[in-house]
């Protein structure tokens, strides 16, 4: 079997989305600076730009992160994957998802581990680092659903459950080894909501993460990352400026 981070071990319980009984779901301040302007730019709630914040219309320098890829036709054949579509589909708040951005972003589709190695010229990972990564190996991941955070409120992801090793976080190892500050997040965004929640399409979405927390959706093993460019957060405008191999 398996041996995967359990939640205790990760972040995603201390960061999930907090619904309250009876409450509208507000998309947040981050969302609407990031994402909105990107996906439904006349909305009244777009923040267009913020003083010290370099977004202008959800768009911003190019940024290179170091991220798991997620292969789209595996996801797509996953039975768990296109049940939890159909769900979202369905609910009360299914004609608030952006679901044009499924086909842009689907060969994008990521999971960050070192984010924001540079900015405008691409992050040279060294052939020291390298050889370490590829001393590392082939990893074997997790992806499990559906989760939504309290920053960025808005959009819904999956998450990644990484191969614990000899007790240790292997996507951790992966952050040493590149001298980055070690995380326990690593989401993979996939939905995105064009307009708040009313109290009972709240309600719906607290149900339908309750009973999609401990679901497997797809286990993949990763071969190689990518370092990636974007200059935005839905990775719209971005490419795959090198491949970084772990065999």
């Amino acid at each position: 079997m398996d041996d995967f981070c359990p939640d205790a071990k990760l972040g995603y319980l201390r960061s999930r989305t907090r619904f309250a009984p009876g409450e509208k779901l507000r998309l947040d301040e981050a969302y609407r600076l990031a994402h909105l302007p990107l996906i439904a730019p006349d909305h009244p709630d777009v923040i267009r730009s913020r003083p010290g914040a370099t977004y202008r219309m959800g768009r911003h320098e190019r940024i290179f992160s170091l991220v798991l890829p997620v292969p789209p036709d595996a996801l797509e054949k996953s039975v768990a994957y296109r049940e939890l579509e159909l769900a979202l589909r369905q609910s009360p708040f299914g004609s608030k998802i952006a679901w044009d951005l499924l086909a842009r972003r689907r060969a994008k589709l990521h999971a960050t581990i070192c984010g924001s190695l540079s900015k405008d010229v691409p992050h040279h990972v060294s052939d020291v680092e390298r050889a370490a990564l590829r001393r590392l190996g082939p990893l074997r991941v997790e992806l499990r659903g559906l989760f939504s955070g309290n920053v960025n409120v808005g959009r819904l992801y999956l998450r990644v459950y990484p191969e614990c090793r000899n007790g240790a976080n292997s996507l951790r190892e992966i952050q040493r080894i590149l001298g980055r500050p070690e995380t326990d997040l690593y989401l993979v965004g996939l939905f995105n909501f064009l307009d708040h929640l009313d109290s009972m399409e709240a309600e719906a979405l607290r149900d339908l993460i309750e009973r999609w927390w401990d679901r497997p959706i797809l286990t993949i093993d990763v071969v190689s990352l990518w370092l990636l460019g974007a200059s935005d957060d839905l990775v719209l405008a971005a490419g795959v400026e090198d491949l970084i191999p772990l065999v």
